[in-house]
């Protein structure tokens, strides 16, 4: 392969050549490499006289990357546009690296005669880029959720809420919200102490997320040692099943209370709401009926249910 004749080709050459990024010339009408600098073997492995045709180019590109990359490229350079292309390239040696195509498209009289550009490596770059974006995502899931449980956080529940509060009322279909209270914490906490608090909270925490089994269903924790289930198009009837799931899975833990006056394992009183929302009120409406009700179980001797449906 050479590069384009000038006279200054020598000088051009030993310039292209001594840079890190990869110089190439591609002639449009026989779609093959006219020239393409001698760093692609050391930075990918392939020869130099390996990159005969375009074809060449695009067999080395991950096959996920492949489809979308050659496809813009192509339908740029058919429109004369310059264009960019991230992409990972195959090495010879079987592993891939990040390389970013810059293209610049050669026109004579009105048509594609050629295509340059330099082939940057990018692999360092697009690590780091991505570390950061794992970092964020991380940073961002971990600001929804609750530090010692793990289930949803007051800002999420009040996200999540509002956004099923808006359909329900679009839909006219009923919301459920369960509020529950874990029977005389203080007592265990002073009893067995903070570690073991933290224990039993994250064992609530984890059965009211299975009691929720749809993928709507929303376990969150409201403060302290109240939990709350969000449970989208379920009326009054389902929700009090659901209801009773958690007290039967909380049964099931069998996580031991000796300094209950109740019974000597952990219980816990829940007040269950129900409202088809309209376009009066919100969601705190579904939340303050659930702590009344919540209120009246605890008024009542905790460790029941009390459940009311707003017709």
């Amino acid at each position: 392969m050479n590069p384009v004749d000038a006279p200054d080709a020598g000088v051009y050459k030993t310039l292209l050549e001594s840079t890190k990024a990869i110089p190439w010339r591609i002639d449009w009408q026989a779609m093959q490499f006219s020239y393409i600098g001698p760093q692609i073997e050391e930075l990918l492995g392939w020869p130099q006289d390996s990159w005969v045709t375009v074809e060449d180019w695009a067999s080395r590109i991950h096959e996920d990357d492949r489809e979308r990359v050659v496809q813009f490229c192509v339908s740029q350079s058919q429109n004369g546009i310059d264009h960019e292309a991230d992409y990972r390239a195959l090495k010879a040696d079987g592993g891939y690296i990040w390389m970013r195509d810059v293209v610049h498209v050669i026109r004579k009289d009105g048509e594609v005669e050629a295509l340059v550009g330099f082939m940057f490596d990018i692999d360092e770059r697009k690590k780091t880029e991505q570390a950061l974006q794992e970092a964020r995502r991380e940073l961002e899931e971990w600001s929804f959720k609750d530090g010692l449980t793990g289930v949803a956080n007051r800002r999420m529940l009040d996200t999540v809420l509002d956004r099923e509060w808006e359909s329900a009322r679009r839909d006219r279909t009923p919301t459920s919200l369960l509020l529950l209270d874990i029977d005389h914490f203080k007592a265990f906490n002073d009893h067995y102490g903070h570690l073991a608090g933290d224990d039993c909270l994250k064992r609530v925490a984890q059965l009211l997320t299975r009691a929720g089994r749809r993928p709507r269903d929303l376990a969150a924790r409201f403060g302290g040692e109240e939990f709350v289930l969000v449970l989208p198009d379920t009326d009054a009837p389902a929700a009090l099943h659901v209801a009773r799931r958690v007290q039967t899975l909380l049964a099931a833990e069998n996580i031991r209370h000796d300094a209950s006056p109740l019974t000597d394992v952990v219980t816990a009183s829940i007040g269950v709401a129900t409202i088809i929302p309209t376009a009066l009120g919100d969601s705190d409406q579904l939340i303050a009926r659930a702590d009344s009700l919540l209120y009246q179980a605890k008024a009542a001797g905790r460790n029941r249910i009390i459940c009311e449906v707003d017709g």
